[in-house]
């Protein structure tokens, strides 16, 4: 069993959060990400604990809105890495034997950095990206958003902080199929406290800088692959998340929409964006600053792109240490 097909089940959340202007990210990773009560879910509930049922669509959107304006703003920029994970490792038990999917791994992504995770199906890629977004729990290790230890968060808090920033994009879109592109986009705005009039402007100029304006009142089972790819990376960043993680983004598009994705997560990197993506391509590989490989649940080598030099252990761009 690959650790893609392990965690299949827990690709059903939305991206989400943080807060600033649309040029770039707002504040860090891991404050402000209080808890909302100490109910946990597990499994599949994890990714789609960000998302409210269909039916608070409308009237109701604004009402879950107003339930959570209460908590506390970001706290202001930190210093450091965004993301520091210390010999993370996850096993995914099933069925068959044991899949080590992630085997004692070291990370860093400092802010403003676009970092490649490339590998074989069933490598462990896609588990560290949940990992590190919270929506699978490390079976050791320690990880850090935004200088904030997150790794022992409860599920409640952290929903809070995905809202608020981490901005999701997966592979197959995970769009709420009987919600308009409209609504897609602005609910995680609604949830994280924007008001309807500022979800409302937000949405628009996303969709206005995707090529998507008309299609506003349009239902996701109406639009090509591409475009649905591209109301997902809305709703991802419609909260102007301090980190945005991408799971294989273009696995379920053609050359098109490929190229296409490509071009949109450069042009939110060149504005400061801070990437972390999953992918098979070696198209969408070239576009990061980093290209990490990853193998058998270990980082087999860490290359900086345009320089010739793999990224040493400690190093500024980062990075890791294997371990057994």
């Amino acid at each position: 069993m690959s650790d893609d097909a392990a965690v299949s089940g827990e690709r059903r959340g939305s991206g989400a959060a943080g807060s600033g202007g649309r040029g770039r990210p707002g504040g860090p990773v891991g404050h402000g990400a209080e808890a909302t009560g100490d109910g946990a879910v597990t499994g599949q509930q994890q990714a789609s604990a960000d998302v409210p049922e269909p039916g608070a669509a409308g009237g109701g959107r604004e009402r879950v809105a107003e339930s959570v304006r209460s908590a506390p703003p970001s706290s202001g920029p930190v210093s450091g890495p965004i993301v520091r994970a210390e010999g993370l490792t996850k096993t995914h038990y099933g069925e068959g034997a044991a899949v080590h999917a992630v085997r004692g791994v070291d990370l860093t992504v400092q802010p403003g950095e676009f970092v490649a995770v490339t590998g074989p199906s069933g490598a462990g890629k896609s588990t560290l990206l949940h990992l590190i977004g919270g929506l699978q729990r490390p079976d050791s290790g320690k990880l850090w958003l935004g200088g904030e230890r997150v790794d022992e968060y409860r599920e409640a808090r952290w929903a809070v902080l995905r809202r608020r920033s981490i901005g999701i994009v997966f592979q197959f879109f995970n769009l709420v199929s009987n919600l308009t592109v409209a609504d897609n986009v602005e609910l995680p705005a609604l949830l994280a406290g924007a008001s309807p009039k500022a979800a409302r402007a937000s949405r628009a100029e996303l969709l206005a800088e995707l090529g998507l304006e008309g299609r506003e009142r349009s239902m996701p089972g109406e639009l090509s692959g591409g475009e649905q790819q591209r109301v997902a990376l809305a709703r991802a960043l419609v909260n102007h998340p301090a980190l945005l993680l991408a799971d294989e983004p273009a696995g379920s598009l053609d050359s098109k929409g490929t190229r296409e994705v490509l071009r949109l997560l450069s042009r939110f990197h060149q504005r400061g964006q801070t990437i972390l993506m999953v992918t098979h391509d070696a198209r969408m590989a070239s576009a990061a600053d980093r290209v990490i490989s990853f193998f058998d649940g270990r980082i087999a080598d860490d290359a900086v792109l345009g320089t010739g030099h793999r990224a040493p252990g400690g190093g500024v761009s980062g990075v890791l240490e294997l371990r057994d």
